[in-house]
């Protein structure tokens, strides 16, 4: 069963010795009984999934032999089919590939037992061990490698840039301020010529020193002219880096305030662009992103962290009052995140358009383009840079497996997230896998000035293609569910590989929810009238749109088993259910903008949306490093109750939105307005 392996050093085993035999003391040192302490013990509620023993990572690591200190090791074990890891404490002269030795010739024993006994037989009847990997944590800070210290560097420069930008232009405010009459509201740069410095009756400095503007316009020649316009474009771009302008609107309950800042990643925008913008869109995004931030609360906890694994899936599966932790198809928030692109994107074009003079031309296209490009970019590429410096840096726990595959995955596939095409790679190896909708929505992006096009030419035409891509996003989704019998629920462990790897993240099963969102936004922005005329109309709509969201949502749980062939329900519900719930939802916001809405436009338009909106970008990138980092730093398994994923849910959304709002202001808007500088169009 297991392959042969050589004996371990002279060393590992002479301490491993010394550990073992004073183990077998009536009365054992100190150390000897801390590190036995240390190894994982079999617990209760095995047939519940409490099969992983992480043991005491830190007792282990605070023995100290004569010889030797502790050095906690994680042996994973396949006993029948249940895997499990096993902490054990080893002296720290052994490696990875002795310890691994020494388990394979069960050279852990103490009076005749092992250290590290099987499943008994009353739970799993077949007591052979298979071990297929094993993992020390170091006892001593290692330094970081080259990539790592480059992303922290990276990283650092990120955030030092609008840091000091702030200080300078708070020491240039200071040293206005002192010069002449306080006036906090003009900017610096109101006068070219003077940059921003202006005397209590608003006439330029200069101006005063020089006795006169004509004398200033005698004495000015072409060179200082052009040192003058070089200081104000730097003082310019220091502002728009700075966190007294990143900042400003960010938190306003204004729609009107907000939209000075207003960003945009598709689903994920934050502000608005005018004040006619559909208020509703902000309590959608909002409880969309809560949505998802409790599906990725339980699923990145229940993956090899919880002691009643079993337990919790018997219960979260088959319940639809649990569609909002990990049951069901929890992530339908991230179609309707993609229905609220489709729709922005095609406002945001045909805005362009109206103001290009009615022109859609090839610059105006790369300009749209590029924009967004660059708003998504600098944030997210941050992201991928924290994750690999920050979790190579951070001291480990006993779950660190989750970390340590961010980690990798980031140092081999960053590339992919540059280019925005890591969703076309099976989730697994994709590095920071939640940032595969930025790189989905940018290619879905890049289509509205395709659609745009066909509607400016011939709306016939644009009807017939996309009637053609919504069959075939649903037909293909439909075929991949049949030929490889896929879960139309999110899966609760990744037994199902194929699901991910064709299906879930990617363009081509995606697009329906995207391309209702862009035919609504063509609609919503050039309709010369009302859509819904009579209130029974609107009764109609609104039992639809509800009914069809219930049926989305009840038929995933009908439809839960796995057939053990390709299932015609299956196949048509997984073809149909995100498209028609974009559909419902489209219902919604259109229903809210014409006055129908009730009391659902009011909760969806209540004013406290707008600031989390503005902020929900960056919430959204940063709250699975936060919960990544929680769960990977325990030492114990979590026990899983809704009171206890509540708890964590708040918990984790409160940080997110605290972080978020710092990511906004330090990293995702200063780099957004650099265009100011350069005088390119907004």
């Amino acid at each position: 069963m297991f392959v042969h392996l050589p004996r371990p050093p002279e060393m590992c085993m002479q301490d491993t010795r010394m550990f073992l035999l004073e183990l077998s003391k009536d009365k054992p040192a100190k150390y000897a009984a801390l590190m036995y302490d240390a190894f994982g013990k079999l617990g209760s509620d095995v047939k519940g999934g409490n099969v992983n023993r992480p043991g005491s990572l830190r007792e282990c690591l605070s023995v100290s032999a004569p010889g030797f200190r502790g050095q906690y090791c994680q042996v994973f074990l396949k006993q029948e089919e249940v895997q499990y890891f096993v902490g054990i404490c080893v002296p720290d002269s052994c490696t990875e590939a002795d310890v691994q030795t020494l388990v394979v010739y069960d050279m852990l024993q103490s009076k005749e037992e092992s250290l590290i006994p099987p499943v008994p037989s009353p739970l799993l009847s077949d007591s052979t061990l298979g071990i297929y990997m094993t993992h020390c944590l170091s006892t001593h800070m290692t330094p970081p490698d080259p990539s790592a210290v480059i992303c922290l560097f990276v990283c650092a420069v990120l955030v030092t840039v609008p840091l000091v930008a702030s200080l300078y232009v708070a020491l240039l405010r200071l040293k206005r301020q002192r010069a002449v009459t306080p006036s906090p509201d003009i900017p610096l740069t109101s006068d070219p010529s003077c940059y921003g410095s202006l005397l209590s009756n608003g006439s330029p400095a200069s101006q005063a020193d020089n006795g006169s503007p004509d004398d200033s316009s005698t004495n000015s020649d072409g060179k200082a002219s052009e040192d003058s316009s070089a200081k104000s474009r730097f003082l310019s771009w220091l502002q728009s880096l700075s966190l007294q302008d990143s900042s400003a609107g960010v938190l306003s309950l204004s729609l009107q305030d907000s939209s000075a800042g207003g960003l945009s990643a598709g689903g994920l925008s934050v502000g608005s662009g005018s004040a006619d913008s559909y208020s509703s869109l902000n309590g959608i995004r909002m409880l969309s992103l809560l949505w998802i931030l409790s599906g990725h609360n339980v699923q990145l906890s229940a993956w090899n962290n919880l002691d009643n694994a079993k337990r919790w899936k018997e219960r979260v599966e088959r319940s639809p009052l649990y569609v909002f932790a990990f049951s069901g198809p929890v992530y339908l928030a991230v179609d309707s995140f993609l229905l609220l692109g489709g729709l922005l994107s095609a406002k945001s074009l045909l805005a362009s358009i109206q103001r290009s003079e009615d022109k859609l031309s090839p610059g105006l296209v790369t300009h749209f383009l590029f924009k967004r490009f660059k708003r998504v970019q600098p944030l997210h590429l941050f992201i991928v840079c924290l994750a690999i410096g920050l979790f190579s840096v951070v001291q480990r726990g006993a779950f660190w497996f989750i970390a340590d595959d961010e980690i990798l995955n980031c140092k081999k596939y960053w590339w992919s997230n540059l280019l925005l095409v890591n969703n076309l790679f099976t989730i697994t190896d994709i590095c920071a896998p939640w940032t595969w909708y930025l790189s989905i929505d940018f290619q879905f992006y890049i289509t509205t000035p395709i659609l745009i096009l066909l509607y400016r030419w011939n709306k016939r035409v644009l009807a017939a293609v996309a009637v053609l891509l919504m069959v075939l996003t649903c037909l293909t989704s439909a075929l991949l569910t049949a030929v490889l019998r896929l879960p139309v629920h999110q899966p609760t462990t990744l037994s199902f590989e194929s699901y991910f790897q064709y299906y879930y993240n990617k363009p081509y099963t995606r697009y329906g929810p995207y391309l209702v969102g862009i035919l609504a936004g063509i609609y919503m922005t050039t309709k010369s009238g009302p859509f819904v005329r009579h209130r029974w109309q609107a009764g109609l709509g609104w039992f639809s749109s509800l009914s069809v969201m219930m049926a989305v949502v009840g038929l995933a749980y009908s439809l839960r088993e796995v057939p053990p062939g390709p299932s015609l329900p299956h196949a048509i519900y997984q073809g149909l259910h995100r498209t028609l719930w974009a559909l419902a939802l489209a219902w919604v916001i259109l229903a809210c903008e014409e006055g129908y809405g009730g009391f659902v436009d009011r909760i969806l338009s209540l004013s406290v949306w707008i600031p989390l909106s503005n902020i929900s970008f960056a919430c959204y990138l940063i709250h699975p490093m936060l919960i990544i980092l929680y769960n990977g730093k325990r030492e114990t398994a979590i026990h899983y109750t809704d009171l206890n994923f509540l708890y964590l849910f708040l918990g984790h959304t409160a940080l997110s939105l605290s972080l978020g709002y710092v990511l906004t202001v330090l990293i995702e808007k200063p780099y957004l307005f650099l265009k100011a500088s350069h005088g390119k169009p907004h």
